[in-house]
């Protein structure tokens, strides 16, 4: 059964940190890119940092650029985000999404995980 499982969600401060796992079961990771996407109450869903699992090339949207990072665990068929420098405006639930084009096209990706919340506040 193909899965994708995201953890590490949660509650922060703004200026705070979190890392988020994006785990992949019943298939390998090697030949697909693996994005994560963002989606606030009342507001579209938003491509945030793909990577190519097999070379590693990944890709960001503006409003993260230099506080984000996307990597892989090839050994552990996980991806991860490291997120810093958070903001009151990165609140929302967070999905990791495989497909084959590496993309920040939701429409690109034909596997989700469940989502996991970021909640970013003071």
């Amino acid at each position: 059964q193909v899965q994708l499982v995201e953890s590490g969600g949660g509650l922060v401060q703004p200026g705070g940190s979190l890392r988020l796992s994006c785990a992949a079961s019943g298939f390998t990771l090697d030949y697909y890119s693996i994005a994560w996407f963002r989606q606030a109450p009342g507001k579209e869903r938003e491509g945030v940092s793909c990577i190519s699992f097999s070379d590693g090339t990944s890709y960001y949207a503006d409003s993260v650029k230099g506080r984000f990072t996307i990597s892989r665990d090839n050994a552990k068929n996980t991806v991860y985000l490291q997120m810093n420098s958070l903001k009151p405006e990165d609140t929302a639930v967070y999905y990791c999404a495989a497909g084959m084009p590496l993309s920040l096209s939701w429409y690109d990706y034909d596997y989700w995980g469940q989502g996991t919340q970021v909640t970013v506040s003071s």
